[in-house]
């Protein structure tokens, strides 16, 4: 992808130690499957059609519930916790910028 003049980009930025522990804090923002697990067999027939959608949507990136809802999910956080619950959950942060591109300069705009 070549970047030009006037455009405007998102970097959305995924840390992780890829291990830790989760403490129920606030609520969680942002998904993404746990690609090390292997194959978990699912039982429940509502996470099996939301992991379809989230295969379909999103495949390896990372996602968030607004996405699901975007994609037609509805009544779906039941389902999602589950997925996370057989994916053994794990801490990831995440910070977005915004920048804006132009020959003489860029703008950096900071979070909301």
């Amino acid at each position: 992808i070549r970047m030009e003049e006037g455009e405007f980009y998102a970097i959305e930025t995924f840390g992780s130690t890829g291990k830790g522990l989760v403490h129920d804090d606030v609520d969680c923002s942002h998904y993404m499957k746990n690609f090390d697990i292997g194959h978990v067999p699912i039982r429940i027939n509502r996470a099996k059609g939301l992991l379809n959608t989230i295969n379909k949507n999103h495949g390896t990136l990372a996602f968030c519930k607004r996405w699901l809802e975007r994609a037609g999910e509805t009544k779906y956080l039941l389902a999602l916790k589950h997925l996370c619950d057989l994916g053994k959950g794990r801490i990831t942060s995440y910070f977005d910028i915004k920048l804006d591109l132009w020959v003489d300069h860029f703008t950096k705009h900071q979070p909301r």
